[in-house]
């Protein structure tokens, strides 16, 4: 088995996939992405939102040489009221090590537990809501798996086309690179994310690399 599988974050890059939401009025609507390593799909990520409530479902196993070399199954619930988050549960199994998160808004802060410790942010935190265009300017969001607090930093890249359902779509392309922790030039970056929205800042795609420099591409089904 390749022996960097084993170590593979692929389950913390891709709950940066997104669990979050923001205010819209009474319908409902799904985001549905075929999820890929490289060329080869490992699985699923499935967006739900119904008024303010997001649930989100993600399935993936990678295989080497027909064996399982990385499962991760993650689960959670979030609720918004606007662009602020409320309450957040998730819930994880990666290569069997199992991760529970819960969040509620406070009268001061948005408090979050881990199981390990306990962190008061701000009362407004929102969390990697790619479909909610105002992610583009926080300086801090929140990873609903692990709890971190990332600093981030984004960027517009420009226009571009890409192919979306087969089509081909004229898209606005960002970049998010986040670090925990301190200055950003001399931390450990956690995450390499692009992003791609149409005219009207619908998401359409997303492309992660992970610390180990694998690809992982988000595509609308």
């Amino acid at each position: 088995m390749n022996s960097r599988l084993k170590s593979f974050p692929l389950g913390y890059t891709l709950l940066l996939l997104g669990l979050a939401l923001f205010s819209v009025s009474s319908y409902a609507k799904e985001w549905a992405f075929d999820v890929y390593l490289d060329k080869s799909k490992i699985g699923q990520h499935v967006f739900t939102l119904n008024d303010n409530m997001l649930t989100s479902k993600a399935k993936f196993n990678v295989k080497v040489l027909f064996l399982n070399a990385y499962q991760y199954d993650h689960q959670a619930i979030e609720h918004w009221q606007k662009d602020c988050l409320v309450n957040l549960q998730s819930y994880t199994v990666e290569n069997k090590v199992i991760s529970n998160v819960e969040g509620k808004l406070t009268e001061t802060n948005f408090v979050v537990d881990d199981g390990k410790r306990i962190q008061n942010l701000p009362a407004c935190t929102m969390t990697f809501a790619y479909w909610n265009p105002r992610i583009l300017s926080q300086s801090r969001l929140l990873n609903p798996q692990n709890a971190e607090w990332l600093d981030t930093k984004i960027s517009k890249v420009g226009k571009d086309t890409i192919e979306v359902r087969g089509k081909k779509t004229e898209a606005t392309h960002y970049r998010i690179e986040g670090t925990l922790d301190g200055n950003p030039k001399e931390a450990k970056p956690k995450l390499k994310i692009e992003l791609w929205y149409s005219a009207e800042n619908e998401w359409l795609a997303l492309r992660s690399t992970t610390p180990d420099g694998y690809i992982i591409i988000y595509k609308l089904r």
